[in-house]
């Protein structure tokens, strides 16, 4: 039994895809260096991660893939879903070794699971792109913290800059830990190491939080509670267009 051992990163992933080429081995297990563990009778292989082999396992499926399905790969690395990583390992390797263009093939069921991860990665972002709420603290940088069920952020995050190209801003994933600060300059990937926020649905400490913040919340609930029609209230339909998990992070179900 062969085992690959990667760092659970994206270009990880590539340079062991290009690795199993070099190797002629297909690994029976590939597995991340936090999940691994050790089995009797097996080879292991080490993938150290090297952006110039992942560099050239992309320029190949920017060859194979059509422009509209390039980021597939990514988008399903972003799942996490059970055994993405082996999905999108074998998901490459067919791309590789067919003479053919494969995206449309859904009989096959690597390539159907791999278009079903995809959409529920494209649909958590959009709707990412409707849920985000912005908190304004007293260092006028404006604060959302999500916790989307996939990794999306990297799939978001242009599309703020794009909208909020005036202002500071950050969106911080709370579950993964990790996000992304705008300084009116660029995007920068960030940690934070205090949390001065309540890491249940991102609600800012009072001592962070700026001063006229919870009147324009009030505000906003007090129009969101006006232009509602209670005689056409449809709590079913309510919650197909804006699923409760995401009530937490709206201050107009908040408060």
């Amino acid at each position: 039994m062969n085992i690959f051992i990667y760092d659970n990163t994206f270009e990880g992933l590539l340079t062991a895809v290009f690795d199993s080429y070099s190797l002629k081995i297909i690994p029976d297990i590939l597995v991340s260096q936090k999940e691994y563990q050790d089995y009797l009778w097996a080879n292991k292989f080490e993938i150290n991660t090297d952006i110039c082999k992942a560099e050239r396992v992309w320029e190949g499926l920017e060859k194979k893939l059509s422009s509209k399905n390039i980021n597939l790969p990514f988008r399903i690395f972003l799942s996490e879903e059970n055994d993405n990583t082996r999905l999108l390992f074998d998901f490459i390797r067919l791309v590789f070794d067919s003479h053919h263009n494969i995206e449309t093939d859904y009989g096959n069921p690597v390539i159907l699971t791999a278009r079903q991860a995809e959409r529920k990665v494209l649909q958590e972002a959009c709707r990412m792109l409707q849920f985000v709420r912005f908190q304004k603290t007293g260092d006028d940088i404006y604060f959302s913290g999500i916790t989307p069920a996939f990794d999306v952020l990297p799939l978001i995050v242009r599309h703020f800059e794009d909208r909020f190209a005036d202002q500071k801003w950050v969106l911080y994933d709370m579950k993964r830990d990790y996000g992304f600060y705008y300084d009116l300059k660029g995007i920068t990937e960030i940690t934070l190491r205090e949390k001065q926020f309540d890491s249940s649905n991102g609600e800012l400490h009072s001592d962070t939080v700026a001063e006229n913040e919870i009147f324009y919340q009030r505000l906003w609930k007090n129009y969101f509670d006006h232009i509602c029609i209670s005689e056409r209230i449809n709590p079913k339909l309510q919650k197909n267009h804006m699923p409760r998990r995401y009530w937490k992070f709206l201050p107009e179900k908040r408060l």
